[in-house]
């Protein structure tokens, strides 16, 4: 069974920073691509960043260029979502997903996607 469990939100400051992790389990994980969506409140859920199984290839909305950087660690199952300069706006339930990708193919699309987590929220005052 795969599992997908996301860390690191909290309530944080406007120009704060915080890591998200999302550790994989029941999955290959060096073969899948990682992806980090996020649903504000009234909003639909919307992609954030995606990273290929060998980490060699990296996506972000552009809402999120220069302030988020997505990696993993193929060695802990894990994929990171750093987040700096953070804005209320930024303030969401962040949720990581998986697909088996042994080309490196990646989406911004949800439906792409065959496991997601449960999600960590994400809170930014002002």
């Amino acid at each position: 069974q795969v599992q997908l469990v996301e860390s690191g939100g909290e309530v944080v400051q406007a120009g704060g920073s915080l890591r998200l992790s999302c550790a994989a389990s029941g999955l290959t994980f060096t073969t899948s691509t990682m992806g980090w969506f996020r649903q504000a409140p009234g909003k639909a859920r919307e992609f954030v960043s995606a990273i290929t199984s060998n980490g060699g290839r990296t996506y972000y909305a552009d809402s999120v260029k220069g302030r988020f950087t997505i990696s993993r660690d193929n060695a802990k199952n894990t994929v990171y979502l750093q987040i700096n300069s953070l804005k209320p706006e930024d303030t969401a339930v962040y949720t990581c997903a998986a697909r088996s990708s042994v080309y490196g193919g990646y989406s911004n699309e949800e439906s792409w996607y065959r496991h997601w987590g449960q999600g960590t929220q994400v809170a930014v005052s002002s």
